[in-house]
């Protein structure tokens, strides 16, 4: 009688643990990277009543009996896998694809998240939001070695890159083939200078008897022009 008490106690007490568990996944749906965790149940030693009896002669063998003694919880699992990619508007947001966890630190702990809800503290480190910094390997003249030690990711905030020129551009489109000798089509293509200014320069493809030219000028005048090549409808030259 005690024994079976025992042991619907036990299942009490584990599925107490298994509803905690349900109750804590609810409770987090709207937590950044976490998706659930699972009690895992294992059954407790059993008690053996009958030891197993070989056949004898006349008598056939007998199996052993023995009683469970309650279950309880083996471990709580917790689920790692990818959630979908969102959109945030913040260019400090990550995610990770695949396994892997982001490194932090916070004082001397180093932390493990999946969470990639991250920002930038005044002194320029990326950090979450419980001030956690987070962990990597920075770039140094523009090359990141990995493989050393970690340290702060900091961007250092209020300095301004040197200005690149554009040198080259890509403009796409579809030229129709039944266009009458003489029509143009306009598209502008924004470019920088090497000062970083904004320039416009703007293209015009016109149909020839031969296929089609297109003519670039920009905002000082400079123009060039040269004629279009296809090659089964895709464009090889220029």
């Amino acid at each position: 009688m005690l024994r079976s008490l025992y042991s619907g106690i036990s299942g009490l007490r584990s599925h107490q643990t298994m509803l905690d568990v349900t109750g804590n996944n609810i409770a987090n749906v709207n937590t950044t990277a976490f998706k659930a965790s699972a009690a895992q149940f294992q059954d407790t030693l059993s008690q053996m009543t009958q030891a197993a009896g070989g056949p004898q002669a006349t008598v056939g063998g007998t199996n052993p009996a023995q009683v469970g003694l309650g279950v309880r919880v083996a471990g709580i699992s917790t689920n790692f896998a990818q959630g979908s990619t969102q959109a945030t508007g913040r260019a400090e947001d990550l995610m990770i694809s695949g396994d892997g966890f982001f490194v932090t630190k916070l004082g001397t702990a180093t932390q493990y998240t999946r969470a990639g809800s991250f920002g930038f503290d005044s002194s320029g480190r990326l950090t979450t939001p419980d001030g956690s910094i987070v962990q990597g390997w920075n770039a140094v003249n523009g090359v990141v070695a990995s493989g050393g030690a970690l340290s702060d990711i900091t961007l250092p905030l209020g300095t301004v890159a040197p200005a690149v020129n554009t040198t080259s551009a890509t403009v796409g489109g579809n030229l129709p083939d039944d266009a009458a000798v003489g029509t143009a089509l306009v598209r502008d293509k924004q470019v920088f200078d090497g000062a970083g200014d904004a320039r416009t320069v703007t293209f015009t493809f016109t149909r020839t008897a031969a296929g089609w030219d297109v003519a670039g000028v920009d905002a000082n005048g400079s123009n060039g022009t040269a004629p279009l090549t296809f090659t089964n409808g895709v464009l090889t030259s220029p």
